[in-house]
């Protein structure tokens, strides 16, 4: 009995922190990214992997607003760990958090110690909705309000510095 609640006790963690993704971030303009991988010091926590580059595109103009570097989060696990324990990160990285189908997300705060900007994006890679200036730590839900595919975290502020706004789209490749 008690080895079925550890099994049920843990396969409810699992579940709630498949619901929280993480957050990244990036620099100014249209500026590229560099092609090296930044490392944060040890006790900000977990080390930035550059697995790929993300741009956003503008929705007036289509032209590039700004391209940072992104970790992957494509599996459970990388989506429930997401950018927790990190103390740091550069406006120049973030995270995308895909999944296989487009439905209604949320995420939480917890074990997170920086503020994210959270935007929404959907199967078309429009954004539809930003979820700016979130609070460190909180387990609060930060819902998306409409279905989402993709999730992109950068730093806050990330999205008002550089004007990224709901109906700019997002393009991303995978380093191989």
């Amino acid at each position: 009995m008690k080895q079925l609640n550890l099994v049920l006790a843990l396969t409810g963690a699992l579940y709630l922190a498949a619901c929280q993704p993480k957050g990244g971030q990036e620099g100014d303009n249209a500026s590229a990214p560099s092609n090296t991988t930044t490392a944060a010091p040890a006790a900000d926590g977990p080390v930035f992997s550059k697995e790929g580059v993300l741009s956003f595109i503008s929705k007036a103009k289509g032209d590039t607003i700004k391209t940072i570097d992104i970790e992957l989060a494509q599996t459970d696990d990388e989506r429930a760990e997401g950018l927790m324990h990190r103390k740091s990160m550069e406006d120049t990285q973030g995270m995308l958090f895909i999944f296989d189908f487009a439905s209604e997300q949320s995420f939480w705060m917890k074990n997170t110690y920086i503020s994210l900007d959270i935007m929404y994006v959907d199967s078309n890679m429009e954004i539809v909705s930003i979820r700016k200036y979130t609070t460190p730590l909180s387990e609060d839900g930060v819902p998306s309000l409409k279905p989402a595919q993709y999730v992109v975290e950068t730093i806050a502020g990330f999205s008002d510095k550089y004007h990224v706004q709901v109906g700019d789209k997002i393009a991303f490749t995978k380093q191989k």
